[in-house]
């Protein structure tokens, strides 16, 4: 086969095919770094590492990241847009408040069972830059208003105890984000089950009792 003959059988990739491919790539820095992430940490973790895992050189990475900053920030913003997600979906559910916060919770769970969202409880502000931690504050704040709609929704209708709403918010928040913590793929019991025995032990102490 002539030269020619070849090359008419090669078709460039089109422009939607390239950015195609350069999601892909951007993707797999992503998944590369977040599992590197919480695993060591961010700062114990180079870009490097991150290259290696991908068996590509390091300014390989610069095409699709202008550093590790931003790097970080797009795994909690991946883990953050997940939880806003759970909430959402769960707020726009029928039922009771205590329905809907039970679904949201078991939603929420499991999103802290996954990666993206390990990274976000993983991850301190300072680890940041300044507009990035500003940016991570704002949507944490947004999910917590969410979450605590849903609350005074059940106590309002009675599903769920009175009480302080905020407060409620952050108990069953900050045990929520702990399950990134301690959960390991691992173990005996599945994402699932893991975010059903969290979620039912926490419900028990918001349903009112009996007679009450």
């Amino acid at each position: 086969m002539s030269q020619e003959s070849r090359a008419a059988l090669y078709q460039w990739p089109n422009a939607e095919q390239r950015v195609a491919e350069r999601q892909l790539k951007r993707e797999a820095v992503l998944q590369a770094a977040v599992r590197l992430f919480n695993r060591k940490g961010f700062h114990d973790t180079s870009l490097d590492e991150v290259a290696s895992t991908l068996n590509v050189t390091k300014p390989t990475i610069y095409h699709y990241f202008p550093n590790k900053d931003e790097i970080l920030f797009e795994c909690v913003r991946r883990g953050l847009e997940a939880i806003s997600e759970a909430v959402g979906h769960a707020q726009r559910e029928g039922g009771n408040g205590l329905a809907r916060l039970k679904s949201l919770m078991e939603r929420y769970a499991l999103v802290m069972t996954q990666e993206f969202g390990m990274c976000v409880t993983r991850t301190a502000d300072h680890e940041l830059s300044k507009e990035s931690g500003a940016e991570f504050r704002r949507l944490k704040k947004q999910i917590d208003r969410t979450v605590r709609k849903v609350i005074e929704a059940g106590m309002n209708d009675g599903s769920i105890v009175p009480g302080d709403s905020r407060m409620v918010a952050f108990t069953i928040t900050g045990a929520l984000n702990w399950i990134a913590r301690w959960y390991r793929p691992e173990g005996a019991d599945s994402a699932e089950q893991v975010a059903a025995n969290c979620v039912a032990v926490l419900i028990a102490g918001l349903s009112p009792k009996p007679g009450s």
